[in-house]
């Protein structure tokens, strides 16, 4: 075997890619025969359609089998009829049997034919069966993860649950709509045409199973030797994805950062990876076949000789050495087949083990079934000793309290991991406090639905969403009741307006994947007025100006102070020129308030918000 060029020498070490995990690369299932049970249940409301399928493919089989059969007995007869008629021509003989063959012929062409329509039919049913549980599979995904808590896609890669949405199903719905069919056909061929060929001539037929069970054990030493290959070529192809896909979507920052030579190290790594598997697997693959092609050609051999040794010594008539050649083709399909779909299934295993992971994960808790509602809305929050932990033994947030008055404009600041986002997560309900209380207008909010609660506030984040579409569609997103008049009207108050209106289409401008096609501070300022067209009675921003420009931040902030007069807002701010105004500043220090009070409160008592505030404006400070 020539060995593949080495590209390179120097292979630099590369991080896993979590957004490839479950793409196109399988391990085997850790529970093949649980996983395969729950998969059964998919199929069980379907067993008569299987079952049924099943018969008609093993007709099919049978069918099959028969023909090659007749066809000899047709080459017998007319090898017969030449003989006891030496002095007529072949044609003569022909006529001479024509109608006996022709009522032959009539019957191979409808066996064929016959097969042909019950293969047809059958794979018909597996198709309607593989696409309702496939997608019975796809809703109850769906259903899934709008179920889920946020911890669990905090803990999960965004490919990983892509991958177990696509990849994972598809793998599913190819092997349910091939996989049992063929298993049907492959273990009526093979035995149909063992057992007719043992009845015909035992001697033939060991001739026969003696080079297909070498052509099994080849074929499975070359399955097995490539199969390792095939996966690590299939995970070097995720990886190249993913570092196209990074590199392409942070290419400014890789020429920003001058790191165009190690990304071009990175990728020959991973293309040198690609070649030398695609090379191995490819060249494996490669010699499997022509080994396979080589002992069916010797099986071919072997019959025509031990079959013109019989025929001479008159144990069979010459039309059975057709027979038991059209049978050698006819039995090496089925071994290949087994052998393919036996990798399949630990393949099938594994996807449906990723996508079982995922429906059995725990559910967000259930809302109680008796649940408080919010009469007379007020908006006075109240944080009572709260403490909260994602890891248990792990305090995040320690004995949190505050009062906020309605209406009140609340600013939460803090050095970064002192738990201000995750004083949202709380009173949004993403996540439960394990000790305390969060009350709005009296109320636990653990007694009210989550629906209820996240009805009543609007929200702008950092990191902004928009999804592909128009804008339009991405303002009218959970305010789809709302008139063309009024999505203008919070456009014009967060200052979005001018700018949509300068794009082609205005409104109708379609949006790329993440906004991609607008400037980050645009797509900031569309999140800003989607928020104020859905006009909840209570607010959160979490650094909702950060990436636009000082002259667009104080427009924006003059239409916050009218979005914000009267509801209580909570907003999350580092620069703290942005909160000067805030009834309340929360000053929050390794998951606790350290210090509360209005702007020039905190910076005469020259405390942490001070040192905080100083370390922001120093510059802008005369020198001594």
């Amino acid at each position: 075997m020539s060995q593949p060029q080495q590209r390179s020498k120097d292979k630099p070490t590369r991080p896993m890619r979590g957004g490839f995990q479950g793409m196109g690369y399988f391990e085997k299932a850790q529970d093949f025969k649980g996983t395969m049970k729950k998969l059964y249940q998919y199929v069980k409301p379907y067993m008569g359609k299987v079952l049924f399928s099943g018969l008609m493919s093993v007709l099919a089989s049978l069918l099959t089998v028969l023909a090659p059969w007749l066809l000899g007995l047709m080459i017998s007869e007319v090898a017969l009829a030449f003989q006891e008629s030496r002095e007529l021509l072949p044609i003569d003989i022909i006529f001479g049997f024509q109608l006996e063959l022709l009522n032959m012929s009539v019957l191979v062409i409808l066996l064929y034919s016959l097969a042909g329509f019950l293969s047809y039919y059958q794979a018909y049913l597996l198709i309607g069966m593989t696409q309702d549980v496939t997608y019975q599979m796809r809703q109850q995904i769906a259903i899934k993860l709008n179920r889920l808590p946020l911890s669990y896609f905090d803990s999960q890669s965004f490919g990983d649950v892509l991958g177990r949405s696509t990849n994972d199903v598809e793998t599913i719905s190819q092997t349910l709509n091939q996989s049992l069919s063929e298993v049907f056909r492959a273990i009526t061929l093979l035995l149909g045409v063992m057992i007719i060929m043992f009845i015909l001539n035992w001697i033939l037929a060991l001739v026969v199973l003696s080079t297909t069970i070498l052509s099994f054990y080849v074929a499975r030493i070359f399955v097995k030797l490539s199969q390792k290959f095939f996966r690590k070529q299939a995970k070097a192809t995720g990886d190249m994805s993913g570092h196209v896909e990074e590199m392409f979507n942070g290419h400014r920052i890789v020429k920003v950062f001058n790191y165009q030579e190690q990304a071009l190290k990175e990728f020959d790594s991973i293309n040198e990876d690609i070649y030398t598997t695609t090379f191995y697997s490819q060249f494996i693959s490669g010699i499997m076949f022509p080994m396979q092609f080589f002992i069916g050609n010797l099986g071919f051999i072997l019959i025509a000789g031990v079959g013109a040794l019989l025929v001479v010594n008159g144990s069979i008539q010459v039309g059975l050495i057709q027979t038991f050649l059209t049978y050698t083709r006819q039995i090496n399909q089925p071994i290949q087949s087994l052998g393919s779909i036996a990798s399949v299934l630990q393949s099938t295993a594994a996807a449906a083990e990723r996508i079982f992971d995922l429906l059995d994960a725990e559910n967000e808790p259930e809302d109680d079934v008796e649940v408080n509602h919010i009469r007379d809305f007020k908006g006075h929050v109240v944080f009572d000793n709260v403490h909260f932990s994602y890891v248990e033994g792990t305090e995040v947030i320690k004995g949190f309290s505050a009062d906020i008055k309605p209406g009140q404009m609340v600013a939460i600041v803090g050095p970064t991991g002192a738990g201000k986002t995750t004083m949202v997560n709380l009173l949004m309900r993403f996540y439960d406090i394990q000790q305390g209380k969060i009350s709005i207008d009296g109320v636990d909010i653990k007694t009210m639905s989550r629906k209820e609660l996240r009805s009543l506030f609007g929200m702008v984040l950092q990191d902004t969403w928009l999804f592909e579409g128009t804008i339009y569609e991405n303002l009218l997103y959970g305010s789809e009741s709302s008139s063309e008049e009024e999505v203008i009207h919070a456009s014009k108050l967060a200052q979005s307006h001018h700018f949509i209106e300068s794009h082609p289409g205005g409104y109708q401008f379609e949006l790329s994947e993440a906004g991609s096609n607008i400037s980050l501070g645009q797509q900031q300022l569309l999140t800003i007025s989607r928020a104020m067209l859905a006009n909840r009675p209570m607010l959160i921003l979490d650094e909702a100006t950060s990436s636009v420009d000082t002259r667009t931040e104080v427009l924006i902030q003059a239409a916050m102070d009218k979005l914000m007069n009267n509801r209580t807002s909570f907003v999350i701010a580092h620069r703290l020129s942005t909160i000067k105004d805030a009834d309340v500043i929360l000053v929050m220090k390794d998951g606790n308030i350290v210090e509360q009070g209005n702007h020039q409160a905190l910076l005469d008592q020259k405390g942490f918000y001070y040192d905080l505030y100083q370390s922001q404006f120093e510059h802008q400070q005369p020198s001594n």
